[in-house]
């Protein structure tokens, strides 16, 4: 009986093993300030157990350290067990990711919270800030990333030129890949004298609608110069929209098409469909109306989707959706067509301002009369922005932690003051619902008071230092 039970015995020893085996290494108050200072460049993450970004991350988190395993370290700190280490860092939410350089702190880290994205930007800090290219082969092979490149080219190794190039090479690390050569036939090959730059797209991206390179017009390899060249001028008419560069296309009015981007696989279809997006930009573009492109895969874009109410989108043919940099969303109604009429019409309509927002929105309560108020998006007008009545809205995260505590309190208030029918004590599910302006929900819980008469400028209410983001 002992000798059967051994292989179950070990069987479960190795998987216990397998569970419990980890790649982060995990800090406390006693060790973190030497745990970092033994690492040239290390990621912490600031967490809460009970924290649901936190535990979304983690296995995103995880897998990034095993990919990053040898070359920059993952590490995690525990704030609800070592909070000296927070404070002094200012963790003033869940999940804080810091980067730290020979121990000191170097900055937070706001790229992508995917293990690919994490596994990128981390792999361009460890690097040198610009990869020196020393043949056409390696140049070739440098440009042929999936990411737009940034070559300068310099007859003199030791020229201020060169100088600048590289320590603006250095500032901007995080958001884009540098090289740099002195190699006389490649500057001959590019017919550059003494010094200049050149910007290379993806080549997966090459169209006939845009050149593939893009010269830097300048004489001059200054930050301020060269960053506004390349904000300008590397994503192009449509670029491909990743967990990588998505933070540097969000912000302003941009259209996306969403559908079965898939540039290892399928590199042909996924031109297909981006090249009919970009011959009805281009024709708008060149009208000088002002809106940028873009094209996403849907599966790793489901979140998004869901914030347009297309959850279900198959990915055979495109769904396009408008998101400008106030945040109004639209949504093209009608099924993306070969010839471009639909996308056409759509945007038409949206520079004639005819289009109608989308909001994202739970079902109006058919019973709202308990103590606290349901708002959705679909009633927060009647109930929230009525003139007559102060109001008192909470936006929460199902989640959250810090409002599950604030419940009881909540309901207690709105209890107390269920009689004065000038006052209304309101509580809104912003993961469900679309929050609108010019309220700013970054965190949760959030509290804001809008008075009677004065809408327009409610005022939030500070009701912790810690929130859940």
């Amino acid at each position: 009986m002992l000798q059967l039970l051994r292989p179950v015995v070990y069987f479960f020893f190795l998987l216990f093993t397998f569970v419990a085996a980890s790649d982060v290494l995990e800090f406390t108050d006693d060790d973190f300030e030497s745990g970092v200072g033994q690492h040239d460049l290390v990621l912490v993450e600031f967490f809460a157990p009970w924290c649901g970004h936190c535990k979304r991350l983690a296995p995103e988190y995880e897998s990034a350290a095993t990919k990053l395993k040898g070359i920059v370290p993952l590490a995690k700190v525990d704030c609800t067990a070592n909070s000296n280490t927070c404070t002094k860092y200012g963790v003033s939410g869940y999940p804080t990711l810091k980067i730290f350089r020979s121990g000191e702190e170097s900055g937070a880290y706001d790229g992508p919270r995917t293990a690919d994205g994490i596994v990128s930007h981390l792999k361009k800090q460890a690097g040198p800030a610009s990869v020196e290219l020393k043949s056409i082969e390696a140049l070739q092979k440098y440009v042929g990333d999936k990411d737009a490149s940034v070559v300068g080219f310099f007859s003199d190794a030791s020229s201020s030129d060169q100088a600048d190039f590289l320590r603006t090479a250095s500032a901007l690390r995080e958001s884009y890949r540098f090289g740099h050569t002195n190699a006389p036939e490649l500057l001959e090959k590019y017919s550059i004298d003494n010094a200049g730059v050149l910007l290379f797209r993806p080549p997966q991206l090459a169209n006939k609608f845009e050149d593939t390179a893009v010269v830097y017009p300048d004489n001059q390899f200054t930050n301020s110069k060269l960053s506004k060249f390349l904000k300008e001028n590397v994503f192009g008419i449509c670029p491909h929209m990743t967990e990588d560069n998505k933070d540097q296309l969000r912000g302003k009015d941009l259209l996306v098409a969403y559908y079965d981007v898939d540039y290892e696989k399928n590199p042909k279809g996924s031109n297909y469909w981006r090249n009919r997006v970009m011959k009805v930009a281009k024709t708008f573009l060149d009208e000088g109306k002002k809106l940028n492109f873009a094209v996403a895969n849907h599966r790793t874009s489901s979140h998004e989707l869901s914030e347009f109410g297309m959850e279900s989108v198959s990915g055979d043919i495109p769904v396009v959706a408008i998101r400008t940099a106030k945040g109004v969303k639209y949504v093209m109604q009608e099924e993306f067509s070969r010839d471009g009429k639909a996308l056409e019409q759509f945007l038409q309509d949206y520079f004639d301002e005819k289009l109608k927002p989308y909001m994202k929105s739970e079902p109006v309560p058919e019973k709202n009369d308990g103590p606290v108020k349901v708002v959705v998006a679909q009633n927060f007008e009647t109930v929230v922005n009525d003139a007559n009545k102060d109001v008192l809205i909470e936006f929460y995260a199902p989640w959250c932690g810090h409002c599950k505590n604030l419940e009881p309190k909540y309901k207690e208030l709105g209890e107390k003051l269920a009689d004065d029918p000038n006052i209304v004590i309101a509580k809104m599910d912003a993961t469900a619902n679309d929050v609108p302006p010019p309220y700013e929900v970054s965190g949760f819980p959030t509290i804001y008071f809008a008075p009677a008469g004065k809408k327009e400028t409610p005022k939030r209410y500070e009701v912790c230092k810690t929130r859940c983001f």
